[in-house]
């Protein structure tokens, strides 16, 4: 029985929306065996909420790996011992994605290589940002071309600690996306296309300050202020605290604070300001995961 350890991802970093994702050492472990009917069990995260039916994400993710080399789906048992929380930005849905995908695949004796994998988990999730580096591990770049992703895996900078800062609320990506306009001003634009750039490039040399500078936004996360109460003095408080920037992760609610080493003052700033609009929210001190789904 083929058991997938699979990490949490950010998605955007802050300006690369919906092209940039990071894995984190925070994991949802998922089991994937054929059985007579479907049994879906569900332990930690998301016991309560996640659907034990057709409709769930993993078990979809498994019948399309079966469909993809011709194979007929029978029932199946999948069990999840979830870590990362459900629907706060922090890629829960991905992980369930690239569980079904990398057990399924397993089972079949892995006939699907890490790209057709990619193809598949991005159709499924929608967008790549958040299922490429839960398959890869590292810091990704991804691009859509129609069904096809571009992508490219870039290791993390060494040194990089995140303050993770986890409401207790949470927020659909359909909400998310809904408060984003539809078009937005050349200007604003290139803002973050620069800042893309020179993050990318800034990582890729180890420049944590520049890093930290590049990791402004424009196209999201001013829209989405209003859904996140005290968002924006989360972020002044982390920086008074000494982040070298701080971010929305995915489409929230969880904030992130970019720091080097550890610096869990940053995280109680962002707790304290977070608690002055009444938000309790749970701080978590995470690093890169520098490897993808694994067997395990």
């Amino acid at each position: 029985m083929p058991r997938v350890r699979v990490p949490a991802t950010t998605a955007n970093l802050g300006p690369g929306f919906d092209a940039l994702g990071l894995a984190l050492n925070l994991y949802d472990y998922i089991s994937v065996e054929e059985a007579p009917g479907l049994e879906i069990t569900v332990r930690g995260e998301g016991e309560g909420s996640i659907p034990r039916g057709p409709e769930n994400i993993a078990y979809r993710a498994v019948r399309a790996v079966y469909a993809r080399v011709g194979r007929e789906a029978p029932g199946f048992r999948i069990t999840f011992d979830n870590s990362i929380p459900v629907a706060r930005g922090l890629g829960s849905s991905a992980a369930a994605v690239v569980g079904g995908l990398v057990g399924a695949n397993a089972l079949l004796g892995c006939p699907l290589g890490e790209e057709e994998l990619v193809s598949l988990a991005a159709e499924l999730e929608g967008h790549p940002d958040n299922v490429v580096p839960a398959l890869v591990g590292g810091l990704v770049v991804a691009a859509l071309n129609g069904r096809q992703v571009y992508y490219q895996r870039l290791e993390p900078p060494e040194g990089l600690c995140l303050q993770v800062a986890v409401p207790h609320f949470s927020l659909s990506t359909r909400v998310s996306r809904g408060v984003l306009p539809s078009m937005v001003s050349v200007e604003d634009a290139v803002f973050n296309l620069s800042r893309t750039a020179l993050l990318i490039a800034a990582a890729q040399v180890g420049n944590l300050e520049l890093m930290g500078k590049a990791m402004e936004d424009r196209l999201h996360q001013p829209y989405r202020l209003p859904l996140v109460p005290g968002m924006a003095r989360v972020f002044a408080a982390a920086m008074e605290a000494g982040a070298l920037a701080v971010t929305l992760s995915g489409s929230g609610p969880t904030v992130i604070a970019y720091c080097r080493g550890s610096c869990p003052r940053v995280g109680e700033a962002m707790k304290k300001a977070f608690q002055k609009h009444g938000v309790d929210c749970q701080i978590k001190e995470l690093q890169p995961c520098r490897e993808g789904a694994t067997l395990c």
